[in-house]
């Protein structure tokens, strides 16, 4: 039954196979299903809530563990059941999405916990948080050898693309698994098969180094322009929709000039995604000059207290630097 629940959610979406990647065209982007799906969420954090209430709110059979329990607990009151242990949450799943800190806490508690072992036959583990590709490719291969199927499928767009079911899904491993993970993915935004095990984990880095640099280049863009006279505001308006527009100018230069550095995704985050860039860009031979200045940028940061800021907090570090406090 269980199975059959799955095969007859993938049934309603058609497959384009191309260059080694896959495309789905989903004939309701909301796809629902009359029989629910079991399915574990580890890592009950800014993102593995908002992201288990959407499983909840879409009817699924939600199964959460969290280290810390009371994180967790909330999540009762929408109908899914919060476990003391993530061996007991995965029990009979039919998915199993990864929520954790870090690949050696992913290895941790699937490996060293017993949560391997404790999946049933065929399931398939999403891991959805931000690790290197090369742990990721040593997660499938030892869940391969149990029997288990893998996607390394870590995301973009923070907390709000989380809670609105818009993030960006980049997903690594079998076309056939992300295939049956689709009904998943289009309940949390839009995904993209980018090719074998790991490369999901090289396009999210490849966005986190977009990301931090871009930061980086409006942050300094706008105190330059600050510092000369101008109005970091009306500078930011008067570039909007020019070629210098992205969603970092409109969103992350806004909390720039409203000086609102609440974290949605923090520093310190920012930097250990970058570290994880440049430790993968030594293994494949890749000079990558601008991230290894960034990544020093970030890391003087957070030296100087502002890790729990939000990535945007650069702009405090770079500030300081200029005596624009």
């Amino acid at each position: 039954m269980q199975r059959g629940a799955a095969s007859s959610l993938t049934g309603s979406v058609s497959e384009n196979v191309h260059d080694g990647g896959i495309k789905i065209a989903a004939k309701d982007a909301t796809m629902t299903t009359t029989t629910p799906l079991r399915i574990a969420v580890l890592g009950i954090g800014m993102m593995g809530l908002p992201m288990a209430r959407r499983l909840c709110a879409a009817g699924h059979r939600v199964h959460a563990w969290n280290r810390t329990r009371a994180k967790a607990d909330p999540l009762a009151t929408l109908g899914a059941t919060v476990h003391d242990t993530p061996a007991d949450a995965v029990r009979g799943a039919d998915f199993i999405i990864s929520l954790l800190e870090n690949g050696p806490a992913v290895d941790q508690v699937l490996f060293e916990m017993g949560t391997a072992q404790a999946m049933r036959a065929g399931a398939l583990f999403i891991d959805m948080a931000s690790i290197q590709p090369r742990e990721a490719r040593d997660h499938a291969a030892r869940l391969d050898e149990m029997g288990l199927a893998h996607l390394d499928a870590p995301v973009s767009g923070g907390t709000v693309g989380a809670e609105n079911g818009t993030l960006a899904i980049m997903a690594g491993g079998r076309a056939q698994d992300f295939a049956r993970a689709q009904p998943l993915f289009a309940i949390f935004g839009r995904a993209t098969h980018v090719g074998p095990h790991g490369a999901g984990q090289l396009a999210k880095l490849a966005n986190q180094m977009i990301v931090g640099i871009t930061i980086g280049a409006v942050a300094e863009a706008l105190l330059f322009a600050a510092k000369g006279g101008a109005d970091m505001a009306k500078v930011r308006e008067a570039i909007g929709g020019g070629f210098a527009d992205s969603r970092i100018l409109q969103l992350h230069g806004q909390r720039m000039v409203d000086r609102d550095f609440a974290p949605r995704g923090r520093m310190t985050v920012q930097l250990k995604d970058l570290d994880n860039a440049l430790v993968t860009a030594r293994e494949i031979g890749f000079d990558a000059p601008i991230t290894t200045l960034f990544e020093a940028l970030y890391k003087d940061g957070i030296e100087h207290g502002l890790g729990q800021l939000d990535h945007s907090g650069l702009f405090v570090e770079l500030a300081s630097r200029n005596a624009m406090q």
